[in-house]
């Protein structure tokens, strides 16, 4: 099975096309989306139209789960709020029930488990953010205990694309273009962002994840970039360097 892996949309509607388009030369088998469908930019409604024609199985990213009022925006840094409260305001109820309906985890033939921000702790999951090993190791060890025997676990959250192997009790990074899987090692994989990248790359990725041939590939995508499509007063660009790294 080829399971073509994103994440990280934020309303990027010109992102998510071209992505979408990339994934259907690749012949995936099927599309996982890792949460934060919505925020930031405009096209909420539009990415999630596109995501369900897509037949995407999704899970909730801490924007999703708030613009659906599952969660407050206490913790968001103010611009994230703000977008999450103006967006809110331009989803359908058909739109919000969706987001209401996204489950925090999903495991996907036994192989695999998607979640957004990390596989611990039980609740709140979704806004951990594996920024750092001592992290990655607590979601490694929640993965060595799932029931489900998986042995790969998607993320998102930080919108920074690498693949983790869990080896000799200590976590190694991965930032090959194709990664080879071992078969009694341990992954956690990010496919990064589909649209909004905080490096200075600015192409949208996502990742490949070969079941049969054991390999993890990344791509990158260059797609046609608007600034009319940032929701009004929350673009990265009018933020300060200090609130860039705390963005959720």
């Amino acid at each position: 099975m080829r399971i073509a892996l994103i994440s990280d949309i934020h309303a990027n509607l010109q992102a998510l096309d071209a992505t979408l388009a990339d994934i259907a030369l690749q012949s995936a088998d099927r599309i996982v989306c890792l949460g934060d469908i919505v925020g930031y930019n405009r096209d909420a409604a539009a990415c999630i139209a596109r995501i369900r024609s897509a037949g995407c199985l999704c899970v909730a990213g801490n924007h999703d789960l708030a613009v659906s009022e599952r969660i407050t925006t206490w913790n968001f840094p103010s611009s994230a709020a703000r977008a999450v409260a103006w967006t809110r305001q331009q989803l359908l109820k058909d739109d919000l029930d969706f987001l209401s309906n996204l489950p925090p985890k999903a495991v996907i033939d036994g192989q695999l488990i998607a979640v957004h921000g990390a596989l611990h702790p039980e609740t709140d999951c979704e806004s951990v953010r594996l920024d750092n090993d001592w992290r990655r190791m607590l979601s490694f060890q929640a993965l060595m205990a799932h029931p489900s025997g998986a042995r790969i676990c998607a993320f998102g959250h930080t919108h920074h694309a690498a693949v983790y192997e869990l080896r000799n009790d200590r976590v190694v990074t991965r930032r090959d273009q194709e990664v080879q899987l071992r078969d009694n090692a341990y992954y956690l994989i990010n496919p990064g962002t589909v649209g909004e990248p905080r490096v200075s790359d600015r192409r949208a990725t996502y990742m490949i994840l070969d079941l049969a041939r054991r390999t993890v590939a990344l791509r990158h995508l260059d797609y046609a970039a608007s600034a009319s499509t940032r929701a009004p007063r929350f673009g990265i660009a009018a933020l300060s360097s200090k609130w860039r790294g705390d963005l959720i």
